[in-house]
This record gives C-alpha cells, structure tokens and sequence, in this order.
C-alpha cells in the first residue's frame, strides 16, 4: 500500500516598511502565522522593501522587534526583498525573451488621456495596448509590461470563495517593472513566493483585487500556485478604512507591548471571530499563540470588514 505524503504547508508574512507595523499588520501576521503551524508547516518572514524611496529608515528593524515582543518565531533567516533585484532581473528577461512581456514607452498621462474605459482599474486607467507589437515611432522605453488575454482569471479563495477577473477589461497589459527603474510588486511577490516554496498566502482583503495578476504571471513563469486566504480589513467604528500611520502599534509607537501584548493578540483574535478563554487575560504572548494554533478555526472567521475589539 502506498502511502501519500501531503505537502509541507509553508506560509508567510511579508510586510512594507514604509509604515510603522499597524492593527492590520498585527491581524494578518496572526492569521497566517496560525494557519500555518496549525498545519504543521513554516511561517516565513519578508520585508517588502522594494519601493525604496517609499521605505522608513529603521522601520523594518523595528517591525522584527515588534513581532519578537509579541511571541512571534519566524523559520529561516528574513528576506528582503532589497537584496534581491538580480533574481527579478533573471526573471524579467525569460519573460522578455518569450515575448510575454516587453517595453512600453507611455507615461501615464498619455494613458490617462486614450483610455477607453470610463472607469480605471488599480492600477490607474486601462491600458490601450499602444505598445504591444512595437515601440511607435519616436517612443523610448519607459516601463516594462506583462500580455494578459480577454478571458477570466478565477481562483478560489479560502475565505471569500470563488473570485474571478477579466485583466484585460480591468487594467491590460500591467507593468512588472516601473519606468524609475524599480520592480513592480506583481512580479517580486510572485517570484519571491516560488522561490521560497511558499504554498499558503494569508493577507489582507485589499490585496485580492491583485491576486489575478499574480496568478497570470505564476501561469506565465511555470510556476506552483498557492492557497490563497484573504482576511477582512480593520476599519473604524463607522467603516471606514484606518489609517496605518494613526494605528501604529510597534515598538517605536507609545504603546508598552511588554505589558500589552498579550491583549492586543488578544483582541486580534477576537476580530478574527475566535473566542479565546478569560484565562488567557494574563498569559504571556507565548502562551497565547501556543492556544491559538491549537483552537483556531477558520470557519468562525468574518468574511467581511470591520472594527477592532476593544475588549481588554
């Protein structure tokens, strides 16, 4: 009899340290730290930064504190994605080469003004596909993009269920590399995941509108597509979406994360619609997680937005 052996769940946390860590943070780094060892498997850390002159000085270090004071144990040494433009260049050329993507000479003024779609995508208006068979006479190139075709991309997401988009309706042709020369977050994520064996990504909901894209370039690449969870944003009392900066909770905030900790995991777990005990009200971080992995359910988890518990 032959036995089957289930893959190794790895998941990961990847924040941007262009903001101090925030309620939403501390949320996503929680869901997908549990979802992760409750499945036996590993929980990476990443620092996104990549937009370099969107990034914090000392932001980043802060964050690895913060996570450290909340009882949070990371596998591996942390990646960041700074280190890492020859492996998106790598990538970038096999796509250039299989002609999947190629240079595009448009500002986004000059896009601004030929699109057709009245409403813009997220990634501003929709791209008319000037560039596509060529530079047009008298353009340089400026940006780098990505062919999508007129047809869904559809996944199922482990929290809000089947989700599907049209790119070419949505945005066209994206960019994976930007006209000051960075690399587009679309095409690091990805590699970044593949490259780490990453096979469960838990994050944020505003980051589901771009999993499409990711998933065309992962089809594009050959590369493994990953479970996907969207957890639900935090918003204030009347809905509306905080802002990162007036929620800080790291280290370099006020908030004294030594004695408060355990209550902010706390009231993180309530928002994710876990129930942990009234014992728990003076247990270390430590013990807090440990708990968690243990009792945390899925199912219980809101699929829709709202306000952070202030119960402790």
């Amino acid at each position: 009899m032959t036995t089957t052996v289930l893959p190794t769940i790895i998941g990961r946390f990847a924040p941007s340290p262009t903001v101090p860590l925030h309620l939403g943070s501390v949320v996503t780094a929680l869901g997908s730290y549990l979802l992760a060892k409750q499945g036996g498997g590993q929980w990476l850390l990443r620092v996104e930064d990549l937009d370099t002159p969107r990034v914090i000085p000392g932001v980043a270090d802060d964050m690895l504190r913060t996570l450290e004071t909340l009882g949070f144990q990371w596998d591996g040494e942390v990646l960041r994605q700074s280190r890492r433009s020859h492996v998106y260049t790598a990538t970038l050329d096999r796509l250039l080469r299989s002609g999947v993507a190629y240079p595009c000479g448009c500002s986004r003024a000059e896009i601004a003004r030929i699109a057709t779609a009245p409403h813009p995508g997220d990634e501003g208006p929709v791209y008319s596909g000037l560039c596509r068979n060529g530079l047009p006479a008298g353009k340089s190139a400026r940006s780098i993009r990505v062919r999508v075709s007129d047809e869904p991309v559809c996944f199922q997401d482990g929290l809000m269920g089947c989700f599907c988009q049209n790119l070419a309706t949505l945005g066209g042709d994206f960019v994976v590399k930007r006209a000051d020369g960075l690399f587009a977050y679309q095409l690091a994520v990805v590699v970044d995941d593949a490259e780490s064996g990453v096979n469960q990504v838990v994050r944020g909901a505003d980051l589901l509108s771009s999993t499409p894209r990711q998933i065309h370039l992962q089809r594009l690449l050959g590369f493994p597509e990953p479970d996907y969870f969207h957890l639900p944003l935090v918003t204030d009392p009347d809905g509306a979406k905080l802002s990162k900066r007036d929620n800080a909770v790291s280290l370099a905030s006020s908030r004294d994360l030594e004695r408060e900790g355990h209550l902010l995991l706390l009231d993180s777990l309530r928002f994710l619609g876990q129930d942990p005990p009234l014992f728990l009200r003076n247990a270390s971080c430590l013990e807090i997680l440990s708990w968690a992995v243990g009792h945390f359910s899925l199912d219980t988890v809101p699929r829709h937005a709202g306000p952070f518990p202030r119960h402790s």
